[in-house]
């Protein structure tokens, strides 16, 4: 159900007896999900040489995540011309070193992020876009720290400027940047109201530290009295990385200078939101795109990413991987986080 047909047989070298490595390739754009199998299909390609300033890294593990259910479809703020891999957050060994890179050796273990190509054997992350991880942190919890508590941290620390005491509302909370939001969030000082669509997600919630629980359902009416019973005052920062029709309803709800974060549109519906309640909430409407904020700020990124590894060593985060898949099971593990049936994250 899902899996990738191989192109060709197993192996180490191509044809013409070169070195090779296997990769998920999309080759053409794919309609909205289920994606069926053989729709992506796994390559022996030719090895990856260095160019200057990059780090061709063995991958060992690659995170899915949701963009990659949209590049597939031409449907990201990145598309990629021709053939391509998606996958964007890699973990692995440093192989090779390109021209001018300092910093990193063969051998290194080290977490990189790229726009695609992730899903792949080899991979080729520009240096600045590569931190060392310890040796004794495992490859699937590493690769699942870039992507969800980078976009998490810069939005709690950057664009929201998160206060120790306020109250933060984590819609989709149980998902891959939810969870790690209610970990950053708690870690930060913060009351924490987890929102999710199921109550054995909100269990998962719990162990991660959110102080309130509401399973929203189905019925907005519901969520809307939740919201006020657990703050009567008004959420001070609201992280939604859904979008849909509960945006509104905890829009209403802000409390006075309050930051309302976008993350994404995982529920597919990008709400229409009447902006005179930002005017009467004196609050803020954030945007929150953290891939191209790692490309115009590098600098910042790399001390904020370099603060989530103290973090990880004194134990205040740890990514929750549900399930591991294959390489040729890409399409399953795409499908599973099309259908949001992942709880924290799933890996390849």
């Amino acid at each position: 159900n899902g899996m990738i047909a191989s192109s060709h047989a197993r192996s180490a070298f191509t044809a013409a007896g070169t070195r090779a490595y296997r990769a998920v390739v999309c080759s053409q754009l794919l309609p909205p999900p289920p994606f069926k199998q053989g729709a992506l299909i796994v390559k022996d390609l030719p090895s990856i040489v260095a160019k200057k300033g990059e780090v061709i890294l063995d991958v060992k593990a690659a995170a899915v995540n949701f963009p990659d259910i949209l590049i597939v479809q031409g449907k990201y703020q990145f598309k990629p011309e021709g053939e391509f891999s998606p996958g964007s957050e890699v973990a692995g060994i440093v192989k090779s070193v390109g021209e001018g890179v300092k910093g990193f050796n063969v051998g290194d273990h080290a977490i990189g992020s790229v726009a695609y190509g992730g899903y792949a054997q080899e991979c080729a992350v520009p240096h600045q876009r590569l931190i060392p991880i310890p040796k004794q942190m495992p490859f699937p919890e590493a690769a699942s720290v870039l992507m969800a508590y980078g976009t998490s941290h810069y939005a709690l620390v950057d664009r929201a400027a998160l206060k120790e005491g306020e109250t933060v509302l984590v819609m989709g909370a149980s998902g891959g940047v939810g969870l790690a939001a209610v970990q950053l969030a708690k870690a930060l000082g913060a009351k924490v109201i987890a929102a999710a669509s199921d109550d054995a997600k909100l269990a998962l919630c719990k162990e991660n530290g959110a102080d309130v629980l509401i399973n929203y359902g189905t019925d907005a009416k519901d969520f809307k009295e939740a919201l006020k019973e657990a703050c009567p005052t008004g959420i001070d920062v609201v992280y939604d990385p859904v979008g849909g029709p509960y945006s509104e309803i905890a829009l209403r709800n802000m409390a006075w200078k309050g930051r309302f974060l976008v993350i994404g549109f995982a529920a597919g519906n990008i709400p229409q939101i009447p902006l005179n309640l930002a005017l009467l909430k004196g609050c803020s409407i954030v945007g929150v795109f953290w891939g191209q904020f790692t490309m115009k700020e590098p600098q910042v990124n790399a001390g904020y990413l370099m603060d989530l590894m103290k973090m990880y060593g004194k134990g205040q985060i740890r990514p929750h991987v549900s399930k591991t898949f294959s390489l040729e099971e890409a399409t399953e593990a795409m499908n599973a986080m099309a259908e949001r049936k992942v709880t924290g994250k799933v890996v390849l």
